[in-house]
């Protein structure tokens, strides 16, 4: 599979975190919230890309509201549970015997 020149699609998450001391961990839930997401739909994380995160507090609500977005491209919904991310154009499967096999395939 050529991942050159795929199009690059941004997947956002908005919300609220009401106490900051739970910032770190809700962030690491939503990125993989995410990504989950991404799969369902037949995407992969572009990892070569980083993901923003950004937060404003609300003095008057006393909380703070975020912003996540995350970067992929579209693999299908098989290769998607496949492949663990995409690092510029070569993926990164989640198991090393799958990168064996498609490069096998690739060869032919």
């Amino acid at each position: 599979m050529n991942f050159h020149h795929k199009s690059i699609k941004k997947f956002k998450l908005s919300g609220t975190i009401y106490d900051e001391a739970h910032t770190d961990r809700l962030k690491t839930e939503y990125l993989s919230l995410l990504t989950m997401q991404m799969r369902d739909s037949g995407y992969v994380p572009r990892i070569d890309i980083d993901y923003d995160f950004t937060m404003m507090y609300n003095l008057e609500k006393n909380e703070y509201n975020f912003i996540m977005s995350v970067y992929g491209v579209y693999v299908g919904p098989k290769k998607a549970q496949q492949i663990k991310a995409v690092m510029g154009f070569k993926p990164i499967y989640e198991r090393a015997d799958m990168y064996d096999k498609d490069m096998i395939t690739q060869g032919d």
